[in-house]
């Protein structure tokens, strides 16, 4: 599986996203520590491409009980900014949302906040026991592993989403973006 095409956009099947997914080796949450720039991987899951046009630029985990799950650019894209994602409504018709992303993007800024939103814990997830980013409001569980040191497959374990969600991580230590 090429992950340079994946995270560029090129589609993949879900299935064979599951079997990678699966065969990956579990990560540590100390592993996890650090800014990660994120990266939507299109398997045709109704949430792709709501995150992209919502600026979401990624995560950013400091130790296991400060971790911020949603972090976006601002609209000029030269800053980043933290949002509660307990707003978010996820029981929200995905079409709706990403025919409006754009002028919705704007508003998310009232969202913004400086507080932890998710820890992070071990936990078995299909067979394996990794480090997995649990939102303290949602049904949301962020199930890490690892392809490499500086790169993981996300899934997205959402109650009452029986169709996975993935996403990439790259670790982001350089950037030259502040935060807001």
């Amino acid at each position: 599986m090429n992950i340079q095409e994946i995270s560029q956009g090129k589609k993949v099947d879900a299935q064979q996203m599951i079997e990678f997914y699966d065969q990956l080796e579990e990560i540590d949450c100390a592993l996890m520590y650090g800014r990660w720039k994120g990266y939507e991987v299109i398997t045709g899951h109704p949430m792709n491409g709501l995150l992209a046009q919502a600026n979401w630029y990624g995560k950013l985990l400091i130790d296991q009980e400060t971790v911020y799950p949603l972090v976006l650019l601002n609209t000029k894209k030269t800053a980043l900014f933290f949002i509660d994602p307990k707003w978010l409504p996820l029981n929200l018709d995905f079409k709706f949302l990403k025919k409006n992303a754009k002028s919705l993007a704007g508003g998310l800024k009232l969202l913004k906040t400086k507080d932890s939103k998710a820890r992070l814990r071990m936990t078995e997830f299909r067979g394996k026991i990794s480090a997995t980013m649990i939102y303290d409001e949602k049904p949301i569980h962020d199930v890490f592993r690892k392809i490499d040191e500086n790169t993981v497959l996300g899934w997205m374990d959402l109650k009452q989403q029986p169709q996975p969600y993935f996403f990439i991580l790259q670790r982001d230590e350089n950037s030259s973006l502040g935060f807001e």
